[in-house]
């Protein structure tokens, strides 16, 4: 039989072992300083802010010229579109998706047309729109510190090279005096495109001093008519191979520059060319002609323009459209409902009676 002493001294033992263990648990699971955490967080965030996002909500395009592949939950979702979550519970999202049915069908007869999906693409973009002006507010109070109303390039500039690790107050001051900086060619390449960005929504007269809603144009040039045209110069200028501006199939189909290692990557290159010659041949080039001209590639762009929302709700209708009535019933969106909402929702049928 084991001695008081040496269970004591085995208890001990095993105690100190649980408090390693506890211990390194610890460690291994917390961030090791999380003030360095948080001070990488707010650099972030602050540069989030002030700098031009590549995404646009709602547009068809990214600022880079690749596909957005979200845009069809984002037209037919809204402000909702968090709601689904992958790891929601499908019978939770399937309800909310049965919700969203209800309201695009305004004349209740069960089914939605083209034009009711039509209204509501256009409803969902204006809440994107609308969103990115609230933003936009806050987005302009950082790099308005001193509340007059207006930003100056230098103004932004110096906020815009604070973001990316420079001493704030140094490049205030050499700014102020005129003196060199000393930038590296990769963020000088972002501050000369910026630069040109700046001076395209500084609108007639030119101050070069942003207002707030300029600002908006600076952030999202979705919002301004000039500003999309100048966003289709820049993606043009970027896929125009032979300088004459304008688009090719063969140009729009282009593979970013890489290397391609595995099966793997094959099929996700073989998956952009086929993504993006369907929407080449199929929605872009209007007139079919093989050509894309900067004024098709505007109208495509504008998330505001009608007749493009009438030919994306077909376009999303015949996804679905099973039954060929070129309409969509509840059956057929909840079947497809990864095509609409990004979320898979199982066992549609069973239920779709009982909660409609």
């Amino acid at each position: 039989m084991m001695s008081r002493q040496a269970f004591l001294c085995s208890l001990g033992s095993l105690y100190l072992s649980l408090l390693l263990v506890f211990l390194l648990m610890d460690v291994y699971a917390r961030p090791a300083n999380h003030s360095v955490l948080k001070e990488r967080a707010g650099e972030a965030r602050e540069e989030n802010e002030i700098l031009p996002p590549d995404h646009l909500n709602g547009v068809k395009l990214e600022l880079d010229g690749h596909l957005n592949k979200e845009f069809h939950q984002e037209v037919f979702l809204g402000k909702e579109r968090d709601d689904f979550e992958e790891d929601s519970q499908p019978r939770r999202n399937r309800r909310k998706l049965v919700g969203i049915f209800s309201k695009v069908d305004i004349n209740n007869d069960k089914k939605i047309s083209a034009k009711e999906m039509q209204r509501w693409i256009m409803e969902k973009t204006d809440e994107h729109f609308q969103e990115a002006v609230e933003e936009n507010k806050m987005h302009f109070r950082a790099v308005d510190p001193d509340g007059d109303g207006h930003v100056s390039w230098d103004e932004y500039k110096i906020k815009f090279l604070a973001s990316k690790g420079f001493n704030e107050k140094e490049i205030a001051e050499k700014i102020k005096n005129n003196e060199e900086l000393k930038i590296d060619e990769e963020t000088q390449e972002v501050l000369d495109n910026l630069k040109d960005r700046w001076y395209q929504a500084d609108n007639p007269p030119p101050d070069l001093l942003l207002s707030e809603q300029e600002f908006l144009s600076f952030l999202h040039p979705e919002h301004s008519r000039g500003m999309l045209h100048f966003m289709v110069q820049e993606i043009v200028r970027d896929l125009d191979q032979d300088g004459d501006k304008k688009l090719t199939l063969s140009e729009f189909i282009s593979l970013p520059v890489g290397t391609v290692e595995n099966q793997q990557a094959q099929d996700i290159d073989d998956d952009w060319v086929r993504d993006r010659r369907r929407e080449f041949q199929e929605v872009i080039d209007a007139n079919h002609d093989g050509i894309v001209t900067m004024e098709e590639l505007e109208e495509y762009m504008d998330p505001m323009n009608e007749h493009n929302a009438l030919n994306e709700a077909r376009q999303m209708i015949a996804v679905a459209d099973e039954n060929q009535n070129h309409h969509l019933e509840l059956e057929e969106i909840l079947k497809y409902s990864e095509y609409f909402t990004g979320s898979k929702l199982m066992d549609y049928a069973r239920n779709v009676h009982e909660e409609f």
